[in-house]
């Protein structure tokens, strides 16, 4: 009876998430759950100090993160980015198409997924918008910019939240990570490439007009501003690098940099410091603690042991069968489920098998592969993308689930199966 009462309950919670009657912010419906698991005894209070433990450096993390790419945009530094992208292809509209997804690759490994399919997708609408491409022409940019944000999200645990969630769960360092996750990521991001571009090349025009794009330097409304932004940034890198010799969470790091940076921004003109950062996604902090209590429940009704018991039987089949049924798995979970809910699932799940040493080690990393590459075959399998969505609906840029369904599952699972066969051999490189 009481995994029936857990399954319901999740499978509640992540509806009410998904679908927000009403404009239902989804810390609530995630708190909601929470409450519900409670009251019927699948989790206890203990838990939520578990739980808490678990998601805290994670959530605060993101949320600093975040609060850096909104000062960020304010001040113009992805425009400046992107036009100047756009002016290194020389008017060849294929090169930059390239060029984009490079600098999408670069936001998101920096910045966070979020931070690179909510912000860069906005500018680079507009940059094609301004030169006058059709319709058809635009959907390839807007498509790669939300997919390059995920499928590039791998290399650093600042990268996505649930790189963190992972990362802290099984105790990985910041430089431990990054040395299993750059290389898969550089092989994610050129299968992306290619997937992309022979999927929407016949849509991309062969050249553009330089002279319709303004100069990069016009696209900075604070020049100081932005200048100091490299050496915060800087800071911030060699912040993240020192994090695990010095025992330092990445969120004091990246937390303590966002509190700087924004009070520099209070001091500029331009920058409505206030609204930005009662605009950032404080929701994230109880969506946290809510959602990733409901997936505790999971586990305490024994159903993470069953999932468990499936992965251990790929790892049967050493390195390469662990990463590919472990991320095969966790990105069927992240499309139906959600991302953020998947990770914590998958995390429980290898936590209760007797693997160890490598084969640990390969399931942990490609779950974060999974959870961060499954979630763009379908609409639902993370917010960002359905925020992503909505964006693009009040911009004039409307694209159906069904059209959404057919794009994500032709360009995510090679995408996924090539990044996943590169995690196993770097693997055992290392």
């Amino acid at each position: 009876m009481k995994i029936w009462i857990a399954v319901f309950i999740f499978v509640f919670t992540v509806t009410l998430v998904i679908w927000q009657p009403k404009g239902l912010k989804i810390g609530w419906s995630a708190t909601g759950g929470a409450l519900l698991a409670l009251l019927f005894g699948v989790v206890t209070w203990a838990d939520v100090g578990t739980v808490t433990e678990i998601v805290w450096n994670a959530t605060l993390a993101f949320i600093g993160i975040i609060l850096i790419s909104l000062v960020l945009d304010e001040i113009g530094f992805f425009e400046w980015a992107a036009l100047h992208m756009a002016r290194l292809a020389r008017g060849n509209t294929r090169w930059m198409f390239v060029y984009i997804l490079v600098l999408g690759s670069l936001v998101s490994a920096f910045f966070a997924n979020d931070g690179a399919a909510l912000i860069l997708t906005p500018i680079v609408l507009a940059m094609v918008r301004t030169l006058n491409f059709q319709e058809k022409t635009i959907l390839p940019f807007v498509m790669a910019s939300g997919f390059i944000a995920d499928t590039t999200s791998l290399p650093f645990t600042i990268s996505n939240l649930t790189n963190i969630v992972s990362a802290d769960f099984f105790e990985i360092g910041f430089a431990e990570y990054a040395l299993h996750m750059v290389v898969p990521n550089m092989i994610s991001f050129l299968a992306s490439l290619t997937v992309l571009y022979l999927f929407f090349h016949k849509s991309i025009p062969n050249t553009y007009s330089l002279a319709q794009l303004k100069e990069p330097k016009e696209a900075l409304r604070d020049p100081t501003l932005f200048h100091l932004s490299w050496v915060v940034l800087g800071i911030l890198f060699v912040g993240y690098l020192v994090s695990q010799p010095l025992g330092v969470p990445v969120s004091f790091i990246v937390g303590g940099a966002a509190v700087i940076f924004v009070g520099m921004a209070q001091r500029s003109k331009v920058i409505h410091s206030r609204k930005m950062v009662k605009e950032a996604p404080w929701q994230i902090i109880i969506f946290s603690i809510g959602m990733y209590l409901v997936v505790f429940g999971l586990r305490n009704a024994g159903l993470t042991n069953l999932l468990g018991k499936v992965i251990e039987r790929a790892a049967e089949d050493g390195i390469y069968g662990a990463v590919l049924g472990m991320g095969f798995l966790a990105a069927f979970l992240s499309s139906v489920m959600n991302n953020l809910p998947s990770i914590m699932i998958g995390a429980l799940a290898i936590d209760g098998t007797v693997s160890v040493g490598a084969i640990r080690e390969a399931l942990a990393y490609a779950n974060v592969i999974g959870c961060d590459l499954g979630p763009k075959i379908t609409p639902i399998g993370s917010l960002a993308t359905l925020i992503w969505l909505h964006i693009l609906s009040r911009k004039g840029i409307h694209i159906t689930w069904g059209y959404y369904f057919k794009v994500g599952f032709i360009l995510t699972l090679p995408t996924l199966f090539i990044t996943l066969l590169g995690l196993g051999f770097w693997l055992k490189v290392i």
